[in-house]
């Protein structure tokens, strides 16, 4: 079976979004966590999106700015698989993009075709959606000192009781970021 894993950003308050929707308090990077990044983006797996980060995503990595930013990280998100799913998107312009409406079903496919792993972004209904029904196998956090008071909270929508182990940890001494690798027990 193909792996299934998320990447989010989330507040010490265990949000994605601030109250606003905003997630601009997460992009704080120091040059060490900005080749972490560049080292993840090297992973090779298959990119799953809600419509709103797709939206995000989509509207900055094709850009050349992206690659002149981080070009390694803007090649590999250009060129790899991407599935975004939506109640109202129909098409879509980023390259090897595919828009699909009913998650559930098409990841438990993506699972059972035993395929590249993969590899959701941001997009906290998804990830909740999937926590909630026992698809996703790894929850990697990028954890970020800042409380936000109220937002998005990533388990609010999470009907029932999960415990995780941590499986890797890595601490970012210049933002105070820390990265943490969790697996549902």
């Amino acid at each position: 079976m193909a792996g299934l894993s998320s990447f989010i950003s989330l507040s010490i308050d265990g949000c994605y979004a601030d109250a606003n929707g905003e997630m601009s308090w997460a992009h704080n990077q120091d040059p060490e966590q900005a080749e972490f990044t560049r080292g993840n983006a090297q992973g090779g797996a298959r990119l799953l999106f809600g419509r709103t980060t797709y939206d995000m995503m989509a509207s900055f990595w094709p850009k050349p700015a992206a690659a002149q930013m981080m070009h390694d990280v803007a090649k590999a998100m250009n060129e790899a698989p991407k599935l975004v799913f939506s109640r109202t998107l129909t098409s879509a312009d980023w390259q090897n993009t595919t828009v699909k409406s009913d998650l559930i079903h098409e990841v438990k496919k993506l699972k059972a075709d035993g395929g590249t792993d993969i590899a959701i972004l941001g997009s906290g209904s998804i990830v909740a959606q999937l926590i909630d029904v026992g698809l996703l196998d790894e929850l990697q956090v990028m954890l970020v000192p800042i409380s936000l008071g109220g937002g998005k909270r990533l388990f609010d929508r999470v009907r029932r009781r999960i415990g995780w182990k941590a499986i890797e940890t890595r601490s970012f001494k210049a933002t105070g970021n820390t990265f943490i690798r969790y697996q549902p027990t």
